[in-house]
């Protein structure tokens, strides 16, 4: 693990750590460099931006664990800060993928500020691509197509059919939010924005082998490939850029739990209060849709956009959800609002069919706070102004001992939009920006009931 410029002032604020709260530990931190390339040499060239077709950024999208010391770990569409073309949101036919990473906890030597060090490496990088032909847009394909005469998924946001809904698998652009692994450890579960799209991938080829159909009213029929223009013109389904964001897996490894970002158009848009859970029967496809309240809200006259970027199975109804702002570290603001919540699905109402903010209110699943992320770093002595912008990533790793005392650890990861440093008026000589990794230790008596993921307990090789 490298020891960047902001891991080494993180370590070193936290001598005086008091507990986050009772039962949750902050217990190590660790970085991958936002600098360097991934695997996939063969996407290294420069994409329609000028940026590396590899850059290894963004990993913290979506986090899921694979058993003993490895992750999954997705980022999203791909590079697309720097400006060349606003007709298609300076969006690149970066090639979606899921990368492999060795997350390796080691205790760390007496009077070290955290009990644990995280060493942080990646092993291997999976393009994502379709055994099936995919829609492109005139120069959308990527050019990889060819060489390996495949089909690949685009992070290109005009690479969909105009004449079908926003949900049509056959459309090549992708944008991955959420990712889990099958308990058998030969499926990758990955959900999108930009459909919204829940997809089955094969884990070692990276080829889909299978599409979960979603409701209709979760599709935009309308589509545009400037996500401000695609909002304007729907009334209904998905937000533009605020899709699925989040994906759940029982530990029976039977249903997939996934949640939107945002409200849909009908239920309010970034101004409704309550967004949507769904579940997935993975053996029959089967949907049931639930509401979920939403904290952070504001009011009409200065709202404050909550979002949800990750949801994680406790066990077979309960579920930890990431609730947050998007100040911090890449905003060129103060982190405020990041906390995880947890939820019980067991008895929860079913929303299909229901429809509006007042109507969806009635349902709502009731929520309790698990961790209050801001207040956990900041108390740490993490300045909120480096506490990241997108704490994206949720995933329950394996049971460590602190003090003696058997515990269960939470990983969670930041989306740092692939940009290695960041330069603003809060940072205005450079910040180092990473792909970070926090990783905190809970008690058994905060996570009553918790089950690990059946395939987790296997120490798959790949």
């Amino acid at each position: 693990m490298k020891i960047t410029p902001l891991l080494a002032a993180l370590l070193a604020a936290l001598f005086s750590m008091p507990a986050a709260q009772a039962g949750v530990q902050l217990i190590a931190i660790g970085s991958i460099n936002g600098h360097g390339a991934d695997r996939a040499s063969a996407t290294a060239g420069l994409l329609e931006s000028g940026v590396a077709g590899n850059l290894l950024g963004g990993v913290g999208s979506g986090l899921a664990y694979a058993g003993g010391e490895r992750f999954i770990a997705v980022p999203d569409r791909g590079p697309n800060a720097n400006p060349y073309n606003g007709a298609v949101d300076h969006t690149t036919s970066y090639i979606p993928r899921f990368h492999t990473l060795s997350l390796a906890l080691k205790a760390s030597a007496p009077g070290a500020a955290l009990p644990f060090t995280l060493s942080a490496t990646l092993l291997e990088t999976t393009l994502l691509s379709s055994k099936t032909p995919l829609f492109y847009a005139d120069g959308g394909a990527p050019a990889l197509n060819r060489k390996h005469k495949g089909y690949y998924f685009s992070g290109r946001s005009d690479n969909f059919d105009p004449a079908r809904a926003s949900t049509h698998a056959g459309n090549g652009r992708f944008d991955p939010e959420g990712v889990r692994l099958s308990n058998d450890g030969q499926h990758v579960y990955i959900s999108d924005e930009y459909g919204p799209y829940v997809y089955e991938f094969h884990r070692q080829t990276g080829k889909r082998q299978r599409v979960f159909a979603l409701p209709a009213e979760f599709a935009v029929n309308h589509l545009s490939a400037q996500g401000d223009t695609e909002i304007a013109s729907n009334l209904m389904g998905r937000v533009a850029n605020k899709g699925m964001e989040g994906l759940a897996i029982t530990p029976d490894g039977k249903k997939l739990v996934g949640i939107m970002q945002s409200p849909l158009a009908q239920d309010g848009g970034v101004g409704g209060g309550y967004t949507r859970i769904v579940t997935i029967d993975i053996g029959t496809g089967a949907v049931l849709q639930h509401a979920y309240p939403l904290t952070n809200i504001g009011t009409a006259a200065k709202p404050k956009y909550p979002t949800v970027s990750d949801i994680v199975a406790i066990n077979d109804h309960e579920f930890l959800v990431d609730e947050r702002d998007g100040k911090g570290l890449g905003d060129d603001s103060k982190a405020v609002y990041k906390m995880i919540y947890r939820i019980d699905l067991a008895s929860a109402p079913v929303v299909d069919g229901v429809a509006g903010n007042a109507n969806l209110a009635r349902y709502a699943v009731g929520k309790s706070l698990f961790l209050d992320v801001v207040h956990s770093l900041s108390a740490a002595g993490v300045a909120v102004r480096d506490i990241p912008a997108k704490l994206e990533g949720l995933a329950f790793g394996p049971d460590v001992t602190v003090g003696g005392v058997a515990k269960h650890t939470l990983f969670m990861s930041n989306d740092n939009d692939f940009i290695g440093t960041v330069t603003d008026t809060g940072h205005p000589a450079g910040k180092d920006n990473p792909n970070l990794f926090f990783v905190f230790a809970v008690d058994a008596a905060d996570l009553p009931g918790f089950v690990q993921q059946g395939g987790a307990l296997h120490k798959m090789a790949k």
